[in-house]
């Protein structure tokens, strides 16, 4: 059985790991969304290296990228880059994130105390018009991704599956990956032809995040809903017997 062999406390100090203080109750809406999402195979080196072993890596490994922009929050508009490696958390498809990238203070704050997203602060933008997309991400002025997708077909807003997202973060049971959900209300949805012009794996959490192979791209325009926290889990003990309601003590 296939199982993460990266070190926790390297994994630590590699993203830019977050602390929950409390669990919010009530739901985060996210209101006039475009969101970019990219899948990418990458390199066999990258499959257990990148995830702790509470996780299985799939195989071949893939890498997904997300990239909103989002006209409505609590936390005011902003823009944000998450990058995910793909895997399982028991039979459940999940993404790993390793990074996130926010254009905002608040937003930053936001995403890294509600829902431990290791979030940094970015120059994120997102173009995207009758022609295509177009993504780029600065980090203290070096470009660490870019993305250029064209070609927009249009396609059922159903025909995109989202999974379900674990961030390691800091909460009031401990060190633990915490499960993140988020139920996407399409109202358009495009596929798209898309290239990785540039992408930066140290950036993005580790060296060994090397796209080889862009799978699909797509382009919604929706509302995303993040229900409140409900489990996380142990990082060292895989989710049939480490999962934990946000209610344990």
């Amino acid at each position: 059985m296939l199982v993460g062999t990266a070190d926790v406390a390297t994994l630590v100090e590699q993203l830019a790991t977050a602390a929950i203080d409390a669990y919010r109750v009530e739901p985060v809406v996210l209101e006039r969304v475009a969101c970019v999402q990219l899948t990418a195979e990458m390199r066999k080196s990258a499959r257990e290296a990148v995830l702790p072993r509470s996780l299985h890596p799939t195989n071949p490994p893939a890498l997904s990228l997300q990239v909103m922009d989002v006209g409505s929050s609590p936390w005011g508009a902003f823009r944000v880059a998450i990058g995910r490696v793909s895997c399982r958390s028991g039979v459940r498809a999940r993404g790993f994130t390793t990074a996130a990238f926010a254009s905002t203070r608040a937003s930053c704050e936001g995403l890294r105390g509600t829902f431990g997203f290791p979030a940094r602060i970015a120059d994120v933008q997102l173009r995207h018009g009758y022609d295509g997309v177009d993504v780029s991400v600065a980090l203290d002025g070096k470009k660490v991704l870019a993305i250029h997708a064209i070609d927009p077909e249009p396609m059922d807003v159903h025909d995109v599956q989202y999974t379900g997202t674990l961030n390691l973060a800091r909460t009031p049971q401990g060190l633990r990956l915490v499960q993140v959900e988020a139920d996407h209300d399409a109202k358009r949805l495009e596929r798209l032809r898309a290239r990785l012009i540039a992408f930066d794996g140290n950036a993005f959490g580790n060296a060994l995040l090397v796209p080889a192979l862009v799978v699909s791209s797509s382009l919604a325009q929706e509302t995303v809903v993040f229900p409140p926290i409900r489990f996380v889990c142990k990082v060292d003990e895989l989710a049939f017997t480490g999962t934990e309601s946000v209610q344990a003590k």
